[in-house]
């Protein structure tokens, strides 16, 4: 997007949205508007419907845990060479970033194919469990991508119609792109020959964490 289109689009959006604007910012080409999360139904109705907008098409919805952002679990220019090794320090796991008002978000991609506009809509989630609106009246897209957030990241879409999972098991545990479930997982499934059946089992997989092989520039002329 261009400075003068960003700067237009910027403009409309704090005539129309008013107080339920948070911020406005642009990155790389790109505009986000942050808004509350309980104004996220109301504030996707005006982006739709104004003639001057008439972002019609929702292309995604995501999750987004900021736990741990900024944070370098491994130090690489202190890391072998010579093959993998265990790290020495691990970033906290408790950690949410200072520049962040939470720890969740949720992000909505929009697209105007009458104005050739898109925008970033993103709004923070404080509670836990993360919860805000649906959007699935405002655009229908948002049923299975707001399953999708709610699978992966346990966001709660108050009046989804129906808010299950989409990607795991109905009795799978936890949420699996949240950065404080393990790698390897809780459980494991196999066949069992005599139930003949599949069944869960707890996972088996050893939990460690390597570092990958690392070539450093001192090490290259050192060479």
């Amino acid at each position: 997007m261009s400075d003068a289109k960003a700067e237009s689009l910027s403009a409309l959006l704090r005539e129309l949205l008013g107080d339920a604007l948070l911020e406005l910012r642009v990155e790389r080409g790109e505009l986000t508007a942050t808004v509350p999360s309980t104004e996220i139904a109301r504030v996707g109705l005006i982006l739709r419907d104004a003639p001057q907008l008439l972002f019609k098409l929702l292309l995604d919805v995501s999750g987004v845990d900021y736990q741990t952002y900024g944070q370098a679990d491994w130090q690489t220019q202190n890391a072998t060479a010579a093959g993998f090794s265990r790290g020495v320090s691990k970033a906290s796991e408790a950690h949410t970033n200072g520049d962040h008002p939470a720890r969740f978000a949720a992000v909505y991609h929009l697209l105007s194919t009458v104005h050739n506009l898109r925008l970033r809509v993103k709004a923070w989630l404080s509670e836990e469990p993360p919860r805000l609106p649906t959007v699935t009246e405002v655009w229908p897209s948002a049923d299975w991508y707001e399953r999708e957030a709610f699978d992966l990241f346990g966001i709660l879409f108050e009046g989804h119609p129906d808010l299950r999972r989409i990607l795991t098991d109905y009795g799978f545990i936890g949420h699996p792109f949240r950065k404080d479930f393990p790698l390897e997982g809780y459980v494991e499934v196999r066949y069992d020959a005599e139930k003949q059946r599949v069944v869960y089992q707890p996972v088996s997989i050893e939990n460690r964490t390597l570092v990958p092989r690392v070539i450093r520039s001192d090490v290259i002329k050192g060479h």
